[in-house]
């Protein structure tokens, strides 16, 4: 892909060592100040007609989910309600249960984490104990933001005020390490699971299965599965599933048919999660005879086709070349009993997109809508094909028609497609509408750059990337603190660290100045290079800068066993 702009990247590739760039990075570390009170709090105080109880009373917040429903005003209401609750619990009172477990969920739900975690603590800082179920949530919720850390941490603070963790809880953390490729942490916090006396479950094998054929191959995973059973560990057919589908990844798929055959002499009959891994397999590879043989089969109660068969047929049908088969399958899906969702539609409109057929990819993108089916990120990345196939302009029309028939903003459209193609690796279909939609009055926000950004690192375009801050100096926008952090990240991704710290020192220069997250991310870059006394060094002294709080660093020590870091 040719850069956005034909000139040099404003950083050169440094030929020094991370510890001399360590140094430079000390230097660039601005003045830490005290921040005051947010002046929300003040709305808050002053929205509100409740009275200040007395400290053995429980107080109630302000209404945050009444009023109107636009996204900056219900962010407003949920931020008063957090200050005042802040301010409340630092003053000895003690909050509603009921009301504060529900500002948390709705904190998470706004993808304010760590609010939500906060929430939780003050609870427990005023004596008050949360449900199970909050708890497991806001740990859940964690993980699967990739917040693992932060998880680690909220586990062992509960732990430490006595409160029994669960094996629901430590399953979310088990999942957790492994989507994120900790594989042997996860193994570790099995055993502390067994010597805490709780016992792992079939969701705890399974996530630690996935994780090792992904890891390491479906052969490792096999000889840990043998391991779980002679330690008396009792996996279950969703276990041998996980093993079925990694022989499928790795084209094993005669294998797979094996040992697929094989599970009722291991005490399981095969479901229709089982049947749809080898279909996909065999379909895929274009056996028709054989998958036509193995769909014959389906017709028990716990293997019946399921919609997600339906979209298997339909995909690897279009995969090959066969539309019509594939459009005779989703009219079937719709006399039946299942109703077709995105995920059907998408592999046909890819597949018209890549023959060029854009009077079939509308008339397709009609009846999704007419069918009352909203288009997702997959339906935009199977436009964006059209523009590798030379149909920008058709493309745009395309997605124009489309953001008008959802009744959505033409910016907010425009940049929720620019930044779906950005996260599937499609980052030169998105600046080939970009430039055709600024032709029509879409001006990039700083979250257009950023994904953009996020994006060009993905596909290991650093150089372009990093070339992004240029162009828009260029075009009077100025880069803000998310941008730097995009790109900071994407290159510490790209295990270019060194990289980072050169863009870290240029922002600094430019009077842009670093948050938490900034530093966060520079730490775990060096952590993730397996410079784990680099880490901890740069770690201590961002501490003893009053940098980072003692709450962060305990969070990156346990999530990146950066032991014998003394505070």
């Amino acid at each position: 892909m040719s850069a956005p702009v034909n000139s040099a990247s404003p950083i050169t590739n440094p030929s020094a060592e991370n510890p001399r760039k360590c140094c430079l990075f000390f230097s660039q570390i601005p003045t830490v100040h005290t921040i005051s009170l947010n002046k929300g709090f003040s709305r808050a105080l002053a929205s509100t007609q409740i009275t200040i109880s007395s400290k053995d009373s429980f107080f109630a917040l302000p209404n945050w989910r009444n009023g109107r429903n636009d996204p900056r005003t219900r962010d407003l209401r949920l931020n008063d309600a957090f200050l005042y609750l802040e301010y409340m619990v630092k003053k000895g009172h003690k909050p509603e249960v009921g009301q504060s477990t529900q500002l948390m969920y709705d904190l998470c739900k706004s993808n304010k984490v760590r609010k939500a975690v906060s929430v939780m603590e003050m609870m427990i800082y005023s004596g008050i104990i949360p449900d199970s179920a909050s708890y497991s949530y806001l740990v859940n919720h964690l993980c699967k933001r990739g917040n693992i850390g932060h998880a680690m941490q909220l586990v062992e603070k509960m732990d430490e005020f006595g409160y029994q963790t669960n094996t629901t809880t430590y399953n979310s953390l088990v999942r957790g390490l492994c989507m994120h490729g900790n594989l042997n942490q996860s193994l570790q916090l099995l055993n502390k699971l067994t010597q805490k006396g709780l016992v792992p479950n079939v969701f705890t094998y399974s996530f630690l299965l996935e994780a090792a054929y992904k890891e390491k191959g479906v052969d490792e995973a096999m000889r840990l599965l043998n391991e779980i059973v002679a330690k008396g560990g009792n996996p279950n057919l969703v276990s041998y599933n996980v093993l079925l589908t990694g022989l499928c990844k790795e084209g094993r798929t005669d294998e797979a048919i094996h040992f697929f055959r094989d599970l009722p002499s291991k005490g399981f009959n095969p479901n229709v999660v089982s049947y749809n891994i080898v279909l996909r397999s065999l379909c895929y590879e274009g056996r028709w005879e054989e998958a036509n043989d193995l769909l014959a089969e389906m017709d028990g109660e716990d293997r019946s086709p399921s919609i997600i068969t339906y979209n298997i047929l339909i995909s690897s049908l279009a995969f090959h070349g066969l539309i019509d088969h594939a459009l005779k399958v989703l009219d079937e899906m719709v006399r039946g009993k299942f109703k077709p969702t995105a995920a059907s539609y998408n592999p046909i409109i890819a597949r018209l997109c890549k023959e060029g057929k854009v009077d079939l990819v509308v008339k397709g993108l009609d009846q999704m809508i007419f069918r009352h089916i909203n288009p997702n990120e997959g339906t935009f990345n199977a436009i964006a094909i059209l523009c590798k196939e030379g149909k920008v302009l058709e493309a745009l029309s395309i997605i124009q028609s489309l953001g008008t028939k959802q009744n959505s903003s033409m910016n907010d459209f425009c940049k929720t497609v620019i930044s779906s193609l950005c996260r599937k690796g499609n980052t030169y279909p998105a600046f080939q509408l970009l430039y055709q939609m600024t032709k029509y009055g879409f001006t990039p926000d700083s979250y257009t750059y950023s994904s953009l950004i996020r994006g060009l690192c993905m596909e290991g375009m650093l150089d372009e990337a990093m070339e992004i801050l240029v162009v828009m100096e260029e075009y009077d926008c100025k880069p803000d603190i998310d941008n730097y952090n995009a790109l900071i990240l994407g290159l510490c991704k790209s295990q270019r660290t060194d990289l980072s710290f050169e863009v870290f020192e240029m922002m600094v220069q430019k009077g842009c100045l670093p948050n938490e997250t900034t530093y966060t991310i520079l730490v775990e870059g060096i952590a993730h290079e397996e410079e784990v006394e680099l880490a901890a060094e740069v770690l201590k002294e961002l501490y003893l800068r009053r940098v980072f709080s003692r709450n962060t660093v305990e969070r990156l020590v346990m999530q990146y066993d950066l032991e014998g870091l003394s505070l």
